[in-house]
């Protein structure tokens, strides 16, 4: 394999069709269905898949099978099949996962650029989706045929790119055990949407937290009520909510008090969160847009690491009851509800979890008051296995080819759904995690880019990873 040709081929391939293509992607507001309830009539996602479909038909990929399946009532999902290249052809099935739902819209966007509105700056690729993680499916691909350019072998491929992923993938795993028998037993996965350190480097995910939310709905009095007349009879709904968090969250800590959320975290884990501290520096929290004066959480680099990959947290998502400041009246009012979010480290079963938060907010309600814990949802966390000899040395030789420097480990706080899925189905299997989500990136937020460059030098590093795969069967 030529590393260097391997390159050239992908650049071009960036150049001439994966850009233009997103470009395209970005325009088309395919929100996840937690997010547009009619997706299915508005056709979004449909267009959205329709364009990577058209796409993958048109790439140079010998014996490649591309289907759009779908199961009632649920999102569609790409599928895309490549059998084995060289002879003799190589064993083993490698899976290549993405998803081309996205976040919605937000405020807060520059001038000149807008969720739907493609804008190419400064070698970044602004607008929703391209960075998460619309890229994923074109760059999957290209990085098979640029194997297949060169005669390079590699194993049986198979693309799986759902549309549900953002609203925590509640359609994937009906899909995976329709597409079982088609799948088989993968024992290389890759994912490509997953975050970066910095621009510079090979960021490996080695880990990623569970999540648990639900809907926490306190209720006092039937309706609102003068505030001069019923407070100090009447207690607050705020007040309640205020007590009954307290029952989960030390707030001038931010630590979780509840046991069955909190997990040991392991040496090599410990290790791996110093050294990737030594290399971000201040860039652990500087990355984040403080107001002045804003002090992060933890004491160094490395305990912030631990506190947003192994540590639980909770944040509140979303509220209701409470009007605008301009319409606020003396009115004591008589619900106040929030969407809570929960970060479990990767060990932590989330149905766990979920038991023992539902006891704790339940129980002996302050006041007597009506508590409500609904809509209650939770993903699976995922902690990496110990790499196989050929993948490390693999990992190695792509970052070193295209990056000029080591990979770096680093577990990601966020969660993808089908990491811990396909960890329970294949135990066996090895997993490669990376991304371009990288400081200022800004994913779900205003102004999100995918950095161009990077996502070139990571497609060229799947097709060597890949192609290596084929080497160690």
């Amino acid at each position: 394999m030529d590393t260097r040709a391997l390159a050239t081929y992908v650049g071009q391939a960036w150049q001439d069709s994966i850009l233009p293509a997103l470009v395209e992607f970005v325009k088309i507001p395919a929100k996840s269905p937690a997010f547009d309830a009619d997706w299915a009539k508005h056709g979004e996602l449909d267009r959205a898949i329709a364009l990577a479909e058209k796409w993958c038909k048109g790439r140079k990929v010998a014996g490649m099978k591309v289907e759009v399946v779908r199961l009632a009532g649920r999102t569609p999902t790409l599928v895309v099949e490549v059998p084995a290249f060289g002879t003799p052809a190589p064993r083993g099935t490698v899976l290549l996962y993405g998803h081309l739902d996205k976040q919605p819209e937000v405020t807060g966007w520059d001038a000149n650029k807008g969720p739907w509105i493609p804008v190419i700056e400064n070698g970044k690729l602004y607008g929703r989706g391209a960075a998460d993680d619309g890229y994923a499916c074109f760059s999957s691909l290209t990085a098979i045929e640029a194997l297949q350019a060169q005669r390079a072998p590699h194993a049986r491929c198979f693309l799986l790119i759902e549309t549900s992923e953002e609203s925590g993938s509640p359609d994937l795993s009906a899909y995976v055990d329709h597409l079982a028998p088609r799948i088989g037993e993968p024992d290389l996965v890759v994912c490509l949407d997953s975050g970066a350190g910095d621009y510079e480097r090979m960021w490996i995910c080695t880990s990623l937290r569970g999540n648990v939310t639900g809907d926490l709905k306190v209720e006092t009095v039937r309706e609102g009520v003068h505030s001069g007349d019923a407070s100090g009879v009447v207690p607050s709904s705020f007040r309640v909510m205020r007590e009954l968090l307290d029952r989960i969250e030390d707030a001038r800590t931010g630590e979780i008090l509840l046991r069955e959320l909190q997990a040991t975290v392991p040496p090599h884990r410990a290790r791996e969160a110093g050294e990737a501290a030594a290399v971000l520096g201040d860039e652990v929290h500087s990355k984040y847009p403080f107001h002045p004066g804003v002090r992060a959480m933890g004491k160094d680099g490395p305990d912030r690491i631990i506190g947003r990959t192994w540590r639980p947290t909770l944040s509140v998502t979303g509220a209701e009851g409470l009007p605008r400041i301009a319409d606020a009246g003396n009115v004591l009012r008589p619900m106040t509800a929030l969407k809570l979010s929960f970060r479990l480290p990767p060990s932590v079963k989330p149905e766990v979890a979920m038991a023992a938060i539902e006891r704790v907010l339940t129980t002996d309600p302050p006041s007597g008051a009506k508590v409500t814990w609904s809509n209650v949802k939770g993903s699976t966390g995922w902690d990496a296995p110990a790499y196989e000899p050929w993948l490390e040395a693999a990992l190695g030789e792509a970052a070193e080819s295209y990056f000029g420097k080591p990979p770096i480990g680093l577990g990601e706080g966020g969660t993808i759904p089908l990491m811990g899925l396909l960890a329970a189905k294949f135990p066996k299997a090895q997993f490669v995690i990376t991304g371009v989500l990288g400081p200022g990136s800004n994913a779900h937020g205003p102004n999100e880019f995918l950095h161009l460059e990077l996502a070139e030098r990571l497609t060229a590093a799947t097709a060597l990873i890949v192609g290596r795969h084929a080497s160690a069967r």
